[in-house]
């Protein structure tokens, strides 16, 4: 099995990239491979609506340049994925949004490509704005119908300088927890495959309110 964790911040090796490797950690302590994507630093490009990965079908984005489909590939064959991004503005950091946005409508139209997946969000955060920033990353993996572990409070780490986040008592058990609880489901829905008959997805049905 392996989890692949994506860093949303601009710094590779601050807080974020800290709470993201306490998730690690416990994952690799029980057998799972990991590997950490820095994200935050690249220059990507926002979603433009063009709809071509709708009609291509074929799990890619057609905006060029950046490494975007090689990361849905990655995710495509990974077991577990971890979202983690610092906070901006009581949001998530701009280039996380923007790759998360593309890799997860991408595979939307292609059949749910994250469907049953083991996921989850980790953020690193000064002050405040954590939780919402939480749900935006959580938003994500709701949607898409992923599995998504717990800890034994919300998924937020404090710390300002890179490193300071290891100081939070609190947030550092928030991690390990977490880390552990994620093993725990991963190692169940592997064992449960061929087992247990998962339920048959259903296709999307789409409303609006415009008469």
């Amino acid at each position: 099995m392996k989890a692949l964790a994506f860093n949303g911040s601009p710094n590779k090796e601050g807080n974020t990239f800290h709470a993201i490797n306490m998730v690690t950690d416990e994952l690799e302590k029980e057998g799972i491979a990991t590997e950490i994507i820095h994200v935050g630093n690249k220059a990507i490009r926002g979603c433009t609506a063009c709809g071509q990965c709708i009609k291509n079908k074929n799990e890619q984005c057609v905006l060029p340049g950046d490494e975007v489909n090689d990361w849905i590939q990655q995710m495509k064959h990974a077991d577990g994925i971890i979202l983690g991004s610092p906070v901006h503005y009581a949001a998530m950091g701009g280039t996380m949004k923007s790759f998360l946005d593309r890799a997860f409508y991408v595979s939307g139209v292609n059949g749910s490509m994250m469907r049953h997946k083991v996921g989850t969000s980790v953020v690193a955060v000064r002050r405040s704005g954590g939780l919402p920033t939480f749900n935006q990353l959580n938003n994500f993996l709701c949607y898409s119908e992923m599995l998504m572990p717990t800890s034994n409070y919300w998924n937020v780490i404090h710390g300002t300088r890179p490193g300071e986040a290891t100081q939070d008592a609190e947030g550092v058990q928030i991690m390990r927890v977490l880390g552990k609880n994620m093993a725990w489901l991963m190692k169940l829905v592997e064992n449960g495959c061929g087992v247990v008959v998962p339920p048959e997805k259903e296709a999307k049905t789409y409303t609006h309110f415009v008469r």
